[in-house]
């Protein structure tokens, strides 16, 4: 019997689901972060503050991350094919009806529905490493999260879509759109394979018993500022430039779509990165060069005035947009780096449980693309300075950095039957 096609359809379908997940996933992304443009002319129209603006742009994340942690035990029980098929039916109506909001509660509420397109990410990492060996899964995961590229295609095509029919068309737009490759998805893949999913179903909180593990939550902080802040930034950067440069939406898009690419197509390389030297170490330059990012770009418009050999000397100094797009987009690099990096560690550490522990981290990073938004409108706020968003950013990559460095040199120093392969991925 001719064993090579078996394992060639099974290379055939894992490659058919990589490739299909990933563009469902750039679609659910992209209705993901619709609010970072149709929020700014809804701000105009419902004449909301910085505070309410962070709130709306924030809340279909905060959905989206809740919902992650139960969508990927589901996924784990009933398979990701229809998990995933059914979550993007759900925002796909939901985005449709947002078309008909008219009040600011109206537009929260729908923007909860809209957030279920960001519970797609659990379902996808769940079923995408089921088709892949432990030694591939960096960089299977790797491409599939570089789905968050759909920020970007929401940051290049709807503010064009905007200006041309309104907002309304863009959500109705987004919708269908989402609709379509459902179903497309739904007649183009295979079921999980057989051989891999559960034979006897665990209790619903028996999924949970990995999460009482400290590791979890450390895995978790990471993603807080790799995904988290990503997400965060990429609904927050149009309004950003528009206030701080004077841009015009369209122009606002582009320049925001400069940090959104790279954070998303080069999760990737990530990916790559840490099946070959290691998540521990992408996560060391990724914590490191984002801190120093942060930190330039923390810098607000300063005035200068300096007692020299020759008198008083005024300087200005001030990170013109040439500087920022650069700066930005370094900074979007080393996130996509560490976004990858971060779940090389769950199907590694948590083969059997890779559901629960991929929604509880994504759950947490999630949030951080809830609560920045909003913390950088209070910030504005409070402040009156626009850099103030990047001040926060810097104290969160320190604290992940100083957490991560002192838990490794407490493995480091721990009983030597630990793992050599432990301080590989970590």
């Amino acid at each position: 019997m001719d064993q090579s096609k078996p394992r060639q359809q099974a290379e055939g379908d894992a490659t058919r689901v990589l490739w299909l997940s990933t563009v469902a996933f750039t679609l659910c992304f992209a209705v993901w972060t619709i609010f970072s443009i149709i929020g700014i002319q809804i701000k105009q129209e419902l004449g909301l503050s910085e505070t309410e603006f962070g709130l709306l742009v924030g809340t279909p994340i905060l959905t989206g991350s809740l919902v992650r942690i139960v969508l990927g035990v589901w996924t784990d029980r009933y398979g990701g094919r229809l998990v995933y098929t059914a979550t993007m039916l759900a925002a796909s109506v939901a985005t449709f009806l947002l078309a008909y909001a008219k009040t600011y509660p109206e537009v929260l509420i729908a923007a909860l529905g809209v957030g279920v397109a960001g519970g797609s990410f659990a379902v996808g990492i769940t079923y995408v490493s089921r088709f892949y060996p432990q030694a591939k899964q960096g960089t299977a995961l790797g491409i599939f999260g570089a789905g968050n590229v759909g920020a970007a295609v929401t940051k290049f095509v709807a503010p064009f879509v905007l200006l041309a029919w309104g907002w309304p068309a863009v959500a109705q737009i987004w919708a269908l759109a989402l609709a379509v490759m459902a179903i497309a998805f739904w007649f183009s893949v295979p079921d999980d394979p057989a051989d891999i999913r559960p034979k006897a179903q665990k209790s619903f909180f028996a999924e949970f018993t990995a999460l009482k593990h400290i590791q979890v939550w450390r895995f978790s902080l990471y993603y807080f500022f790799a995904f988290g802040a990503f997400v965060a930034l990429a609904l927050w950067l149009p309004r950003y430039v528009i206030g701080v440069y004077g841009l015009d939406i369209a122009t606002a898009g582009i320049i925001a779509g400069a940090f959104s690419v790279p954070a998303s197509i080069f999760r990737a390389y990530g990916g790559i990165l840490s099946d070959r030297v290691g998540a521990r170490s992408v996560m060391y330059w990724t914590l490191g060069v984002s801190a120093a990012a942060c930190l330039i770009l923390s810098l607000p418009p300063t005035n200068l005035l300096v007692t020299g050999m020759s008198g008083r000397m005024a300087a200005h100094v001030e990170i013109g947009p040439i500087t920022f797009v650069v700066v930005v987009f370094i900074l979007g690099f080393f996130m996509s780096l560490g976004k990858a990096a971060v779940y090389k560690h769950i199907p590694t550490y948590y083969p059997n449980d890779v559901g629960a522990v991929g929604g509880l981290v994504g759950m947490i990073g999630g949030l951080g693309g809830f609560i920045l938004p909003i913390a950088f409108g209070v910030l504005n706020d409070l402040t009156g300075i626009w850099q103030s968003c990047f001040m926060l950013l810097f104290l969160l990559v320190m604290a992940c950095l100083g957490w991560m460095h002192v838990a490794i040199r407490r493995m480091e120093r721990g009983p030597a039957e630990v793992p050599a392969e432990t301080f590989a991925t970590q």
